[in-house]
């Protein structure tokens, strides 16, 4: 048996000759990690690897050469898996170093939170808009009937408008949403190019009317004169001889566009337009006239809309969407907002904000609170939650995910 100390030097050198190739792959790993997403590589994982790529590498007895292996020893053995254990680390410590002080041109935010070209960009009222024009055919999505072909067309041709100095991911989430919104779509997935150009594949509506009346509520359809221009989602006051009931439109069907349709081959000035200058399809809104509006009511005002034989319906103003360009700056700030449902016998169900300490405990704010007793907006900590109640909270979305799991 050899000395220990020409044990020690023949570990050494298994060790280098070995650890070569885990080293490399040790710091290339740290470096490309650090530098794509910012995160480091666990230092037990880069020894894990370097020991399998080591003993893939011909072994820890320096590719398996027959004089090395008779002449090897336990504790060259074990010198040499010192070694290598320690070239890994320090080739992965180097490159993560490396990955972090590189100046950073990839990385997954910059590539979540591209733009537009700046030459596709329209300036209208001072504000950057694009039109999204989708390319080819709307595909359909597996698992769900296929698309109607009038759908898919007014897709296709759609005039498409959205504000130009939000994200390509955000573009999508919203063109997407309002997609769904204006076809009731069951799914929708949009992918958007710098160009502003769209790849659309939907799925049709898998189920009628009732899809469009949220819970609690109750369809209810009376003859009136259609105001010219009325369409899905608009809220309006129906007004009857013995009430006047506050509702949401979820259908409008006008006579006098069924009497007279319009002719897309016919140009506003009574000219003919070439095929180029059909005018693209847009939300259906109603013509004007005499018709028929179905509106959600609360259940207890249906059956007074039911007695009546003809009613008159006022379009009630929203004024301007401020709320719209609030979700943009928070997005554009990593906030986000979204629904939950208190569950019962959760951990908020009967607890009243204040002691949730949600705020603090959770990082998320609560916006507003919707019981059956109706809206609590800027609710205060005093304000008791009880199952079923909708809140609509804002924040990161993890700390979304983390008091999801405790309310809903």
């Amino acid at each position: 048996m050899a000395p220990l100390p020409v044990e020690v030097l023949l570990g050494v050198y298994l060790g280098l000759l070995t650890g070569i190739i885990p080293g490399l792959v040790a710091w290339t790993l740290g470096f490309v990690f650090k530098y794509v997403t910012g995160v480091s590589i666990p230092g037990f994982g880069v020894v894990v690897l370097g020991l399998a790529i080591a003993g893939v590498n011909g072994g820890l007895l320096a590719l398996n050469d027959a004089t090395v292996r008779e002449n090897a020893s336990g504790t060259a053995i074990l010198v040499a898996i010192v070694v290598v254990l320690m070239l890994t680390l320090y080739a992965h410590a180097k490159g993560d170093a490396m990955g972090a002080s590189f100046p950073r041109r990839v990385s997954l935010k910059s590539l979540r939170e591209r733009t537009l070209s700046a030459d596709v960009v329209e300036l209208v009222g001072g504000r950057g808009q694009v039109s999204i024009r989708v390319a080819g055919e709307v595909d359909d999505i597996e698992g769900y009937p296929p698309l109607p072909a009038d759908t898919r067309a007014a897709i296709r041709d759609g005039d498409w408008r959205l504000p130009a100095d939000l994200p390509i991911g955000e573009l999508e989430t919203r063109f997407a949403e309002r997609l769904r919104s204006e076809f009731d779509l069951s799914d929708v997935t949009v992918a958007i190019d710098q160009r502003g150009t769209a790849s659309v594949a939907a799925a049709p509506p898998l189920s009628g009317i009732s899809k469009r009346v949220p819970a609690g509520k109750r369809a209810v359809s009376v003859e009136t004169l259609v105001p010219t221009g009325l369409t899905r989602t608009d809220e309006v006051t129906v007004h009857t001889p013995d009430t006047s009931v506050s509702g949401t439109v979820v259908s409008v069907r006008s006579e006098s566009a069924e009497r007279s349709p319009p002719d897309p081959s016919v140009a506003p000035d009574g000219g003919t337009e070439s095929e180029e200058a059909v005018p693209a399809p847009t939300l259906p809104a109603a013509a004007g006239g005499d018709g028929r509006v179905t509106v959600a009511v609360a259940r207890n005002d249906a059956p007074s809309l039911l007695r009546a034989d003809r009613a008159r319906v006022v379009v009630e103003a929203r004024g301007t969407r401020r709320e719209f360009e609030l979700v943009s700056l928070l997005r554009r700030a990593g906030r986000r907002i979204r629904r939950l449902t208190v569950r019962a016998d959760g951990t908020l169900d009967g607890m009243t904000l204040g002691a949730a300490n949600v705020r603090e405990e959770y990082g998320v704010a609560v916006l507003a609170v919707r019981s059956a007793d109706g809206w609590t907006f800027a609710p205060s900590g005093s304000r008791r939650l009880t199952a079923g109640d909708e809140l609509f909270a804002v924040g990161k979305a993890d700390a979304l995910d983390t008091f999801a799991e405790v309310a809903a």
